[in-house]
């Protein structure tokens, strides 16, 4: 019986004495700063958390080879002050309480520029708001925060200063809280010298110009200048404007000197140079936004006034600043973008190309266009537009005296035209590779064509059906600081052109940035075809079309056509200036048209190579001086050959400076 009490004893003895090392083991559990990475500013920091250890047990920390101690206090808290010296950095930190032991991650983050490393941040610390006073600044909107010192230009410049907020550039509001004005000034300096094939005329300006071409020297001088006033409302740092008002003055002056007469006036009295000015107002517009789509400022505005309009990316079909109503907008979080509208065109003023300010054009255009980004794969923005045009039928002669519509050659009666242009455009990369291409398509009917003629059937009906394509396509890559680039261009020619079938390709109002833009001879250039009133190509286009004027003129589907293929390169010499060189080998692609306007066979299609070398340099990274140059030479082919009866290599040299305020 005393055997069994004994043993009794013993297991309750062996019980307790278990119960205890388990609550012994309880106590041993650590959290350290909630369980959280600590960090700390400078020295002194505390490490602080909580235990389950009973008051009084000590707590050693250790970091490195250094440690602090002390103790757990009423409700399992413990603190422990760190004094040791410790370089910027991230330790382990382990906290021993009792017997058990614990590691946390500390980011010691001493005075300096070094920046913080994750996933340890300072603590996100709450607080009231203060009341205001002598300390404080109270502020009327987020714009009239004072940028950090390293933002501004200590040299300020007074209230016309663009590189510092100013009222008038749109960085202060104008009015209210969110109205801006922002106005601007352009000075554009234009300086060109170039050889064409220029005739004599019966009145030669010098005796020795026996020949039928004349003296090929020409030279111009452009001096243009805008002031725009911007007025608009919104906050557009995530969204388009709610109301916004436009306008832009434009003057010009042009200087034109050539060596022969009869070029800048049909009156050979007027001698061999040209002056003129012109001031217009281009634009001048209102534009609202009429609704907000989706919460990611998806969004539908209305613009009508005299407005800048390109209806794709590289400007093959129409571009153009005039008068017209626009509705556009985005959706899908601005995956697609949207256009629908419609221009009634004024006239172009003849010497400056600038829109005339009270007369109409006759000439309606109408465009509907999508984009959609990411088509197919990432990074390739797809296009599909569609263009609808109607001219009318009238007779215009332009400033300096000559017939511009209709063109004087073939039957030059007034006509009307009525075209659709069907069409798709791609730009963006797969891998490496840039691509760029276009591909369009134009119907309708042409009411009387000049080439075309009379129906030889002597049908009442003279009228001639359009059908004529364009394609262009431009592969590039980026290799560090410089872009080698390919392509070519092509648009139909009439092989018929007494037919009733116009299957020759024009656009509208193009200003095409491809093959060398403005650096090319053939691009920027017009080439006039003597003695006819149309030009082979006209200035600022790709198209041999056989227009009387881009500005003035009307399209002309009866023409030879272009064969184009370019070879190019794009060098980043340094951040400020950029280089370009470019070649591009030119040809008809048939030669009947030429052959029926100048009653002269056998003409080869080939017209020649054109060779260019461009500079732009911006002094300033920015764009408020940008200095652009450029050189090209034209080497003529069989067929200018045949059409000029010269070998000679032309040349073009250019100079433009434009200042931005």
């Amino acid at each position: 019986m005393r055997r069994n009490i004994v043993r009794l004893n013993i297991g309750r003895f062996t019980g307790a004495l278990l119960l205890s090392l388990c609550l012994q083991l309880r106590a041993q559990e650590i959290h350290i700063n909630g369980d959280q990475p600590l960090f700390a500013a400078g020295i002194p920091f505390t490490i602080a958390g909580t235990t389950t250890a009973p008051p009084g047990t000590p707590v050693s920390v250790t970091i490195e080879s250094q440690s602090a101690s002390g103790t757990v206090e009423a409700g399992g808290k413990w603190l422990v002050s760190w004094t040791a010296p410790l370089e910027t950095g991230t330790y382990s930190a382990v906290v021993t309480v009792g017997q058990a032991t614990a590691e946390q991650l500390v980011r010691v983050q001493l005075p300096g520029f070094l920046q913080r490393q994750w996933p340890v941040e300072p603590p996100i610390i709450y607080g009231s708001l203060p009341n205001l006073s002598e300390d404080f600044l109270a502020m009327t909107d987020r714009w009239r925060i004072t940028p950090p010192p390293y933002e501004l230009d200590e040299h300020s410049r007074g209230k016309l200063d663009p590189y510092n907020q100013n009222l008038y550039k749109g960085d202060f509001p104008f009015r209210g809280p969110d109205t801006f004005l922002s106005l601007t000034g352009v000075s554009d300096t234009l300086f060109e010298s170039r050889t064409l094939p220029t005739p004599s005329g019966v009145s030669a300006h010098k005796p020795e110009s026996i020949h039928f071409f004349g003296k090929d020297e020409q030279s111009t001088i452009l001096q243009t200048f805008i002031v725009s006033a911007d007025l608009f409302q919104g906050d557009t740092a995530f969204q388009p404007v709610r109301q916004r008002l436009k306008i832009s003055l434009i003057a010009n002056y042009n200087h034109q000197r050539v060596a022969e007469n009869a070029i800048v006036k049909p009156d050979v009295r007027r001698g061999t140079t040209r002056d003129d000015a012109y001031l217009s107002v281009q634009e001048l517009f209102y534009e609202r936004k009429l609704r907000d789509l989706s919460p990611n400022f998806d969004f539908l505005s209305i613009r009508a006034g005299s407005q800048p309009f390109s209806s794709d990316f590289r400007g093959f079909i129409f571009t153009d600043t005039n008068l017209g109503v626009r509705l556009f907008g985005n959706k899908a979080s601005n995956r697609y973008q949207y256009n629908v509208a419609i221009f009634d065109r004024r006239e172009k003023e003849t010497n400056s190309g600038l829109n005339t300010n009270f007369e109409r054009r006759g000439q309606q255009v109408g465009v509907a266009n999508l984009y959609m980004q990411d088509f197919f794969r990432r990074g390739y923005t797809q296009e599909f537009s569609i263009h609808v045009l109607h001219d009318a039928a009238d007779v215009k002669y332009d400033r300096n005296g000559g017939l511009v519509r209709p063109a004087p050659i073939g039957v030059f009666q007034p006509h009307s035209i009525n075209a659709v242009y069907l069409g798709e455009a791609g730009l963006g990369h797969f891998g490496r590779i840039n691509v760029d291409q276009a591909l369009y398509y134009v119907t309708g009917r042409d009411s009387l064509n000049p080439l075309a003629g009379y129906d030889p059937k002597l049908d009442r009906n003279n009228r001639v059906r359009i059908g004529a394509g364009m394609a262009a396509l431009e592969l590039s890559y980026d290799h560090d600081w410089y872009r080698p680039r390919i392509g070519f261009f092509y648009a139909s020619g009439d092989k018929s052109p007494r037919d009733r079938n116009a299957s020759g390709f024009d656009a509208i109002f193009e200003a095409p940035a491809f093959a060398g833009g403005g650096f090319s001879f053939f691009n920027r250039l017009g080439i006039r075809l003597a003695g006819s009133g149309v030009s082979l190509v006209e200035r600022g286009s790709l198209l041999n079309d056989l227009r009387t004027s881009k500005d003035e003129g009307q399209p002309n589907f009866v023409n030879p056509g272009t064969r184009l293929v370019t070879a190019g390169v794009d060098i980043d010499v340094t951040p400020r200036l950029k280089a370009l060189f470019n070649a591009n080998y030119i040809s008809l692609d048939t030669a009947k048209p030429i052959e029926a306007l100048l009653f002269q066979g056998n003409i080869h299609r080939s017209l020649g190579t054109d060779l260019s070398i461009g500079l732009r340099y911006r002094p300033f990274l920015n764009q408020n001086i940008v200095i652009v140059g450029g050189t090209a030479a034209f080497l003529p082919g069989r067929g200018f050959e045949d059409i000029y009866e010269s070998k000679r290599t032309l040349y073009h040299a250019f100079s433009n400076i434009v200042l931005t305020f």
